[in-house]
């Protein structure tokens, strides 16, 4: 018997926007919050949400991506009957060694994976986003509206909609017309990248679309532009959470600064019992020092602060010696602040000593990331 549903996570991405941040890493692999790499977002919604077969599929460098992932343990993905599995670009018989050439060629060079499931439903994601999402509840909505494909979509503002797949829905929330990232919106209704796909439907256009020379084969581009062609049913399910794409530096230091400003994010679980998984540092104690001052900011296991810190996200085993000040900044694991030092709205890279009596980013104007990984 086959299962459900399957989810897929598109974890491949280059993220050449975050600069050094993904010298060596692939973006869902960076670090987040504290304690969390972005990964573990979309695999806790899956477990929360009762899914419990999820691929991910890895491209740029994946060796600590597909490490981290692992088999799933984190996630409670590793069960008689459930799975995270990895699934890299590969070289296949017919075709030699290629990387995937676009979302909707990913899924479709995993279809072998996908059949074995033979599940009814397949839901695809992205690995790059920050957010808190039931898909049971999208999974309920796809079924009660006899879709054949349902969009997770949330309202952005007119200058943000460019940068997004959007659409336009009749009065009972049917798509009618959609536009993968237009120079002229005609709507503020913007695509997550979140879908809920029939099996069936999309078998049959991942095969059709991988047969097509022209194709970007995407799934904006292509796939339901195709599906709206043939007068598919596709619906557009609003979701009215917090939801961020961490795709550049500036983003990602405002979903970390907006874990302070007690945003709908809650990683405290104080509205909801949907817990964020991930890997334990089991790191020692922190121990803010007798002069210390630490005001609205995150410090997690292993810190040692003897200066100033404000408005900021320090991650395991930072240091922030004495007379040193740390203000709206995200520290990533080990990083050094010597004694003296300042730093102001900045990302530190893993790693970095910040040289006593430095001062990074002293007007503060725009985010500043220093790191020690050479492209």
């Amino acid at each position: 018997m086959g299962k459900e549903i399957v989810a897929m996570i598109l974890a491949g991405g280059r993220g050449t926007r975050l600069k050094e941040l993904t010298a060596k890493v692939a973006k869902p692999a960076v670090y987040f919050g504290g304690k969390y790499r972005i990964i573990d977002f979309p695999l806790s919604n899956c477990a929360n949400s009762g899914i419990d077969v999820v691929g991910v599929l890895t491209q740029y460098e994946s060796v600590l991506l597909g490490t981290y992932v692992g088999s799933g343990t984190k996630w409670g993905l590793d069960g008689n009957n459930s799975l995270a599995a990895i699934l890299p670009a590969r070289e296949r018989g017919e075709v030699g060694a290629t990387w995937y050439a676009g979302t909707a060629d990913a899924i479709y060079q995993n279809i072998s994976f996908l059949d074995q499931y033979d599940p009814e439903y397949v839901l695809i994601l992205s690995g790059d986003h920050i957010y808190k999402m039931d898909y049971e509840e999208m999974l309920n909505v796809h079924k009660e509206k006899g879709a054949d494909l349902t969009v997770a979509v949330l309202n952005v503002s007119l200058k943000e909609a460019s940068r997004f797949g959007i659409m336009n829905t009749d009065d009972k929330g049917y798509i009618y017309e959609f536009e993968e990232k237009p120079e002229k919106p005609k709507s503020t209704l913007a695509s997550m990248g979140i879908y809920i796909f029939s099996y069936k439907e999309l078998r049959k256009y991942l095969i059709a679309d991988a047969a097509d020379e022209n194709s970007k084969h995407d799934f904006g581009m292509n796939i339901i532009p195709a599906m709206l062609a043939d007068k598919k049913k596709l619906y557009a399910w609003t979701f009215d959470g917090y939801w961020k794409d961490v795709g550049t530096v500036e983003s990602l230091w405002q979903a970390n600064m907006d874990l302070l400003d007690d945003k709908e994010l809650d990683l405290y679980n104080i509205k909801k019992d949907w817990k964020i998984y991930s890997e334990d540092t089991l790191g020692k104690p922190q121990l803010i020092g007798k002069d210390a001052s630490v005001k609205n900011s995150l410090v997690t296991q292993g810190c040692v602060v003897n200066g100033e810190v404000e408005g900021s996200v320090l991650f395991n085993n930072v240091n922030v010696s004495e007379g040193a000040k740390v203000i709206d900044s995200v520290l990533m694991p080990g990083v050094l602040i010597e004694e003296g030092a300042v730093v102001k709205k900045a990302i530190i890279d893993e790693g970095v000593v910040v040289k006593a009596g430095t001062v990074v980013n002293d007007e503060a104007k725009e985010v500043a990331l220093v790191s020690d990984n050479g492209r």
